[in-house]
Order: C-alpha cells, then structure tokens, then sequence
C-alpha cells in the first residue's frame, strides 16, 4: 500500500458536496511534514530557517475536542480578515490537523486554531484550505506517539466505518483537494491543510487593470499582464489572480479560464478563454505547437545569437537546474535568439519602482536586450538557460547570485562548462546540493522579462504587450 502525501491536479470551480467526495484535485501539499499530538507541525520555509511551527492545538486522549489556544501566546498576530492586503510579507503558517469531531469545517478550524470564524471563511474562500479523506503518513522523524496516532486513524477497522472511501485505495483518499465552502462537513480521521498565512499579490489592487486588455473578443481575452501577479493563482490563493481581477474589470459574468502560464515576476501577453471550450482548443494548439511565443530578455551581458539547448533537471522546484550535456531523463530545453543589442542598465528610479534587486552583478553600465523565440516551455527556462550562459536577467534573485557565484569561482557548478570531475556520486550530490544553495530567493517584483508577442494559426491571431519595464523611463 502507498500512502503518498498527495496527488497534484488542477482544475478551475469545482463545487463539493457534503461528504467532500471528489474526483479531482487541485493542489500540491508541504511535503515537511510531521503529526503533533492530533495536528500537524509544518517545517518552515528556508527563509525561516527550517524550524518547527509549534502546535497549536493538544489533547490527552485522541476523542477529546480540542483545547483552542491564543494566538498572540504563541507569537502569531490577531487575525480578522485577509482584506485590506498587507503590504508586507507574512512569514509562512501552515498547520495540519486531523479531525477529531465531525462538524462544519469553518467552525472546526475556527476552534482548532483560535482563528476568528470570518478569517477562516476568507482563507476558504482564497482556496487556503485543503483536505484529504485519510490523514497522510507522517515522517521517519515521528516520535511513537505521532505514529500510534496515524495508526490509530488509518487501521482497516477504522477505515472500514468510514462509508465516504468505501471503494477507494489507500492512495485515492489520500489525494487533496480544496474546501470551497464554509459548511463543507468534515469526519472524524479526516486531514485539513490550513495556509494561515497565503501567498499574497498586493500587486493587484494597485493595477488598472481595465488599461492591461490588449483585446476582447468572443471566445478570449488577451492581457498584458503586469509583474508581480500570478495568472491563475497559487497553491493557497486562487482570488489574487489576473483572471479575478481581468474578470471584474471587464465585467464578466462568467470567470475566465487560464489557458497558460508565465511568471509572476513576468510580465505580458497572457491569453485567457471565455470559455472551457476554448480554453481546451487553446490547450489543444499549445500541445500541437500551433502558438508562437515570443519573449524580450534583459540580460547582465551579451548573448549568442542562434538555438541554445539545455537539458533540464526532471524536478518540479526552483531553482530550475540546467545542463548543456544530455543527461538521461532530464527535459529538452531550447530557445531561439533572435536578437540581442546592448542597451543601458536600468536607472535607480525605475529599479526601485519595480523592486530589482541587487544580486551582486559586477557592472551596472549596460545590459542587453534579446528577442527570443520559445521553442520549448519549460518553467524558468530562459531564466536558467540565460544564466548558464553567463547572462542571467537583469533583477533575478534566483538564477543571478548562482551565477555570480560561478564567474567568482570556475566550477562551483557541477553541470556547468567549467564542471569538476568527482570521485563517487555522493561528492557529486553534496556538489549538487551546494549549488542549489547559491541560488537566491524569489524576486520581490519584477525581472528583466516580457513576453511581449503571442500568436497563433500561421499568425492569423497576433498580439503585442506594451512598452517593457525598463524602458518606462523613456516615455
């Protein structure tokens, strides 16, 4: 039997019922993860430098409800509600729990977490909530009562009372989903995800987004998106999206649909269906290369012109980690340079605007624009290949101090150009894992890149973005 943390899906409006019975899910869970008592204690982010959440929740017999605990004693600010948006960034919060009684789910996690009752309707509405029928099975760090707890919730004859996965396998109720409703009902030995704190976009409230519509027509919307929003949200915030706020702005009564994603410290053509049909015959031309990306890179030093092709590490995390040679099981990665002229760096006043960080790049006189054609859409991929090549963008914090890092010492990547020879896979992987940690954090905003021209059909359907970031200054 494989009990597996959780299955990733997407899939926009699903509606649940009752008994939270679904067939498809819609998010990706914290992998570190260990059961406290009758909760789970989240591993902070490496920016919180990977402690433990204390569990706000204890009990001295599993069937006893919780005791609800205060906040503030455990050094978390009062909650009311998720609007107006901070303007700051919250240290991550995610908490775990196994239900212990059966009841509204926005009344549990209200009295679990000592969280007010209209915060936990925000945070559901947010799509900050996720459930799995069966609590998953906890690290190889659990103590023994950790362990006799997920035992105690998962043995057959428990299981067998639980008429919500009667024909389901171990892995299927283990699968997540999100909560849509405030009175969804949750059952005893059932798994709640809580993002207290969600990914926040304050972005968004400062946009007019009416200017940001390239076109509208019957079947799509083409929008320039700006830097510092995400196009269909989050694992724990799907309301701070470009389809929200493209969707108010113009009026819709129906949402719109995400057909493709760029990043969000990306910004520019963006295309997003009217429709679910469209949306599948969108999808349908990507997979059959009938759309035409082009990007505008701004990048720390000149480029080659021509295809450059990488191999990309199969791993679905940041940073992307990219190879010239052809390594077995790594996904090919090529773009095509079409263009690349030197221009200035950026001015202060424009840098500061935009949030671009300073990532230790030694001359800030003159930067290079590129025109590049997308042959391939591998998430990052200009990013990482750009900064293999000695020429990461202009403000990103991930790939640039890696890069940095690189020019300083000849080598430090194992995949690189300059590459050691190792005696044993395990240097190879503390190589690796040294790597990974030259690379920087997200970026705050913006980074040198536009997607500023998307077409389709032999170029029947053309768009273009507006004027790129770091040219503001010349209007």
């Amino acid at each position: 039997m494989n009990i597996a943390l959780v299955d990733t899906h997407g899939c926009h409006g699903l509606i649940t019922s009752r008994t939270l019975l679904r067939t498809l899910a819609r998010t990706c869970a914290n992998p570190g993860v260990a059961i406290c008592g009758n909760c789970f204690a989240a591993r902070r982010s490496s920016s919180s430098k990977g402690s433990v959440f204390p569990c706000e929740c204890s009990t001295t017999d599993i069937t006893v409800t919780q005791t609800a605990t205060n906040s503030a004693e455990n050094g978390y600010p009062q909650y009311h509600r998720l609007l107006p948006c901070p303007s700051f960034k919250e240290p991550p919060r995610v908490e775990h729990l196994v239900v212990l009684e059966e009841g509204p789910v926005m009344e549990y996690i209200s009295k679990s977490l000592d969280l007010p009752p209209l915060y936990v309707a925000d945070l559901i509405h947010f799509g900050a909530v996720h459930y799995a029928l069966v609590c998953p099975q906890p690290p190889p760090t659990a103590t023994p009562e950790q362990i006799r707890l997920f035992k105690k919730f998962t043995e057959p004859t428990f299981l067998k009372g639980r008429k919500s996965i009667k024909g389901k396998t171990m892995g299927e109720a283990q699968k997540t989903f999100r909560i849509t409703h405030i009175d969804d009902f949750v059952e005893v030995g059932m798994y709640l995800r809580v993002y207290v704190h969600p990914k926040r976009f304050p972005r968004c409230y400062e946009i007019d987004w009416k200017s940001r519509i390239i076109a509208v027509t019957e079947s799509y919307v083409v929008l320039d998106k700006p830097a510092g929003t995400s196009v269909g949200g989050t694992t724990n915030n799907i309301e701070e999206t470009c389809v929200t706020f493209a969707t108010r702005a113009l009026g819709l009564t129906s949402p719109l649909w995400t057909t493709h994603q760029i990043d969000n410290c990306t910004e520019g053509c963006v295309i997003l269906a009217r429709t679910k049909e469209y949306c599948s015959i969108f999808h349908r031309k990507i997979r059959e290369k009938k759309v035409m990306k082009l990007y505008l890179a701004l990048a720390a030093a000149p480029v080659p012109m021509g295809i450059i092709t990488h191999y990309m590490r199969p791993i679905n995390l940041a940073p992307r980690i990219v190879s010239k040679d052809c390594i077995d099981g790594w996904n090919l990665c090529q773009l095509e340079v079409l263009e690349c002229r030197e221009v200035s760096w950026p001015v202060a006043d424009i840098e500061a605007k935009y949030c671009i960080e300073d990532c230790g790049w030694p001359s800030k006189k003159k930067a290079y624009e590129c025109k590049i054609n997308l042959l391939t859409g591998r998430t990052h991929q200009i990013r990482a290949q750009l900064a293999d090549c000695g020429a990461p963008l202009v403000g990103d914090s991930i790939y640039m101090p890696a890069a940095v890092a690189e020019m300083a010492n000849p080598g430090s990547n194992p995949f690189g150009r300059s590459k050691k020879e190792y005696t044993s896979e395990e240097d190879k992987e503390i190589a690796v894992a040294e790597w990974i940690a030259l690379h920087g954090k997200e970026p705050a905003l913006a980074i040198g890149l536009q997607a500023y021209e998307i077409s389709w059909d032999s170029g029947e359907h053309s768009y273009n973005a507006g004027t790129p970031w770091w040219k503001q200054e010349l209007l």
